[in-house]
């Protein structure tokens, strides 16, 4: 139990004796609390004493009928269990043994010895006759099954292992578990014979306790009258608390009163819950807010005049050279990237959604660097109709591209993957340009932990993954000064549609 669990439970404990200490007024010269406890148990010793002599004689009688039917009933369950899965298991693992398939465990001699040795043990405490016969059989038929498998062992040819198989084997096990049904049957049949021995004994008994009955019945009433008010008021009470607090009034409120211990603690739970219930939902109504900035901010990063100035500039270059094929496959994907930013206002969209806006940011991008940046998209066909909240990879894509490739010499190159992962889908977006010094790679992971909106804008993505769905999930970085950087993204594998916050 955690450290605040403890703290909650003691001050619920604390309140509960104060107010049921309250509740004593000013006549109670102890001052301790009454609890339930204290007053059912009065109730039970008044009721257990003229009692007690018939439980202890029905005991005595019915002694001897107890041990006969546990013993009986102990053996009925062995056989059950014997009985349950031997034949179809010897017969499976035999027949694997024969065709020599690759699921054969080996010979099931260990078994067949602990069915022989669990035969063994219901005969010596089995005393009807019949039951006595069937399971000896079942040992000895064991004894022969036993020799009949080693005998297989021993047998080289194919066709007649499988000859043995179906003539020993599998007729052996079918002898046994019918054997077993046998001794399953007379001993039911003792256990019903016994049992309607002890019916008849209850009866007596039933109609001893009912004229003891009929003597404490006034004044149980009496008694059961004066304890129902003392609890059903409170009761009643509190439940028209949940009432309100189910038609939602989260508003905190003074504890019922009560004489009771166990009430009195109920009802200041009950404030105590309500209170940590508000609490609760405004800390939930925060998380939304930084959720929805969180979401606008990467939104707001992605309208970015500078790269739309960019790329209308390239596309102008295009066509002044007389590059109108490229020119209008730009503009196309241009048209794409923002129609994939906007997504017809959904926040949450298909993977597939998603990969094709960064295809087209790529593409895009491609055009303007071509002599520095590739790319390579790979991600299992199956997840394209999983969901993830809209703008996740894009942004791990631009940072790799502006402060990984655009920072070394030469060519670079961004590699997007996607695989399944359990429950899980994993996503890694890497490059092998500049990467990062170990001081900076711990500043931007530091800056991620405490959602600071600083670095690359890593911790808005990761902030909003795990405010989507819980702190197990979000961004995962790694990165080497000169060989490059790996971004993990972690979500949980979904195809239907959920609110925010899923949590």
């Amino acid at each position: 139990m955690s450290r605040r669990m403890r703290t909650d439970t003691a001050g619920i404990r604390k309140d509960g004796e104060e107010a049921a200490s309250r509740a004593q007024g000013p006549g109670d010269v102890s001052g301790a609390p009454v609890t339930l406890e204290q007053k059912l148990r009065k109730l039970v010793i008044f009721l257990a004493l003229p009692v007690i002599g018939i439980i202890l004689a029905t005991f005595a009688a019915l002694l001897s009928y107890a041990g006969k039917y546990r013993e009986i009933l102990h053996n009925v369950t062995m056989a059950s269990e014997f009985n349950q899965d031997f034949k179809e298991s010897i017969d499976l693992k035999m027949y694997y043994y024969v065709v020599g398939s690759r699921y054969s465990e080996g010979l099931p001699i260990e078994e067949v010895k602990a069915a022989r040795e669990l035969a063994r043990s219901l005969r010596d405490t089995t005393t009807q006759k019949e039951s006595w016969k069937a399971v000896n059989d079942v040992s000895k038929l064991c004894e022969n099954l036993e020799s009949k498998i080693y005998q297989i062992e021993k047998t080289q040819s194919y066709d007649e292992r499988q000859t043995q198989l179906e003539n020993n084997i599998y007729v052996l096990t079918d002898m046994i578990q019918s054997y077993v049904y046998t001794y399953l049957y007379y001993e039911a049949a003792r256990l019903d014979e016994l049992q309607s021995q002890m019916t008849k004994r209850l009866y007596l008994e039933i109609v001893l306790i009912l004229l003891f009955a009929a003597a404490l019945l006034l004044w149980m009433v009496r008694r059961m009258i004066r304890f129902g008010r003392s609890v059903t008021g409170p009761i009643s009470a509190l439940c028209s608390r949940v009432r309100e607090i189910s038609d939602g009034d989260l508003t905190v409120r003074e504890p019922v009163a009560a004489q009771e211990y166990e009430i009195q603690t109920l009802s200041n739970g009950f404030e105590q819950m309500v209170e940590r219930l508000s609490r609760q939902i405004e800390q939930n109504r925060q998380e939304q807010i930084s959720l929805r900035a969180a979401e606008l901010a990467l939104l707001q990063a992605q309208i970015n005049p500078h790269f739309l100035y960019n790329t209308l500039d390239t596309i102008v270059w295009l066509i002044e050279t007389d590059k109108n094929e490229q020119a209008v496959g730009m503009v196309t994907d241009l048209s794409g990237y923002f129609r994939s930013s906007l997504s017809k206002g959904r926040d949450i969209i298909t993977l597939r959604e998603e990969e094709q806006h960064v295809r087209s940011y790529l593409h895009i991008q491609q055009v303007r660097y071509k002599d520095i940046l590739k790319y390579r998209i790979s991600i299992e066909g199956q997840l394209g109709s999983c969901l993830i909240p809209k703008l996740t990879l894009q942004p791990l894509v631009e940072n790799a591209l502006y402060h990984g490739i655009k920072m070394k010499r030469g060519q670079g190159e961004i590699t997007v993957t996607g695989y399944e992962d359990g429950e899980d889908i994993r996503l890694t977006v890497s490059d092998n340009g500049a990467g990062m010094e170990e001081e900076r790679l711990r500043q931007v992971r530091a800056a991620m932990e405490s959602r600071e909106r600083v670095g690359f804008g890593l911790a808005t993505v990761h902030e909003r993954l795990q405010l989507l769905f819980g702190q197990e999930y979000g961004l995962e970085i790694t990165s080497r000064s000169g060989e490059g950087t790996v971004v993990g993204v972690r979500i949980p594998k979904r195809k239907t549609d959920y609110s925010l916050p899923v949590r």
